[in-house]
């Protein structure tokens, strides 16, 4: 199996998309971590826990500055997080609403009592184990911001990878432009697409219904509600006699016995867009099976999955869409974490 990820860098890399996705990527994620057994969606930039940590009885002084409650922040969550700065910072950029170079710049300004008790609920609220995500009610995702909440996961940095490569390859198509996103969550990956190419109507499904009025929210937010269109519905149900110049597809990838526990970030996030069945691929395996039937002639899918499915996940694109090219990308760890199905001449042109 042929990796995509090199060629579709250097073709890539040069364009204001890449260097927004870039840019926002480096403010907001210190790193990357695979989790348990390679399987769990990447969380660093969430935070992962060792262990909850409550602090009690830790309070921040009446005279309290900028400065001694992000140093007070670091040190509730050291245990509690692998980025106990970045997400003091976070919280506190959240709380005063600053930028972070503001709060350099005012590092003995005070807090008032109301900023104050907001730092410490907030803090403690990341100690506990929820995603800063969780706490924010926001998210970045290559270059924009998305409202989140526990009904949908967090937008993962990996997942700008799925969106570019799909980007590269509709970018050389002229004219209308059908796309589907399956399990779309919080709707980034619709939204990103949308925001990208002004030629393309971007199908988007997910069976929960609130995940979907979440969606329907951002793209109204980031003006694209008019060539977004959301359904609720199992997988590509809803959109049954439709084709699709690229489908794309973040699904449940983590085998049930492999879920995250309390109090990692990740299990607070919600078990139906985590849980792929005995293996994984449960909800792959159906997607697949429909696949040829949703697929233009020249036509592209990206799905994301983990190091640890990638094999199988290649072996079950290979049986259902059998007249295409299927290989495999890697994310920015090196990890084999994309599954591409090209058909028609795009098998040609995605070499």
């Amino acid at each position: 199996m042929k990796t995509l990820e090199n060629e579709h860098r250097d073709s890539f890399s040069a364009s204001p998309l890449f260097e927004q996705s870039k840019a926002l990527k480096l403010a907001v994620i210190p790193s990357l971590s695979r989790g348990v057994r390679g399987f769990k969606k990447s969380v660093d930039f969430i935070g992962s826990p060792a262990a909850a940590n409550h602090h009690d009885d830790d309070h921040l002084s009446s005279a309290s500055s900028v400065g001694e409650a992000l140093r007070w922040g670091m040190t509730t969550l050291r245990s509690s997080s692998s980025s106990p700065r970045a997400d003091a910072n976070r919280l506190l950029e959240h709380v005063l609403g600053r930028t972070s170079a503001w709060l350099v710049a005012h590092d003995t300004e005070g807090l008032d009592p109301v900023e104050r008790h907001g730092f410490v609920r907030v803090v403690k609220e990341r100690a506990r184990g929820v995603p800063v995500a969780y706490v924010l009610g926001r998210w970045g995702f290559f270059g924009s911001e998305y409202t989140v909440n526990a009904d949908v996961l967090v937008p993962r940095p990996e997942t700008e990878l799925l969106v570019e490569r799909a980007l590269q390859f509709l970018m050389r198509r002229a004219g209308r432009l059908q796309v589907l996103d399956v399990g779309t969550g919080s709707g980034a990956i619709a939204c990103a697409i949308a925001q990208a190419l002004p030629n393309a109507i971007v199908h988007a499904t997910d069976n929960n219904a609130a995940a979907i009025r979440l969606a329907q929210q951002n793209a109204a937010r980031l003006g694209v509600q008019d060539r977004c269109t959301f359904f609720v519905g199992d997988l590509a149900a809803p959109v049954r006699g439709e084709r699709y110049a690229c489908v794309l597809a973040n699904l449940p990838y983590i085998p049930t016995a492999e879920l995250p526990r309390r109090p990692d970030p990740a299990s607070y996030e919600p078990r139906g867009a985590l849980d792929g069945g005995p293996d994984g691929l449960a909800l792959y395996r159906r997607l697949l099976s429909e696949l040829p039937s949703l697929l233009e002639d020249d036509a592209l899918a990206v799905l994301e999955a983990a190091a640890p499915t990638i094999a199988a996940l290649v072996d079950v694109a290979r049986r259902y869409v059998v007249r295409a090219d299927v290989d495999v990308a890697r994310d920015y760890a090196g990890q084999e974490r994309f599954v591409v199905v090209a058909t028609g001449s795009s098998a040609r042109s995605a070499e």
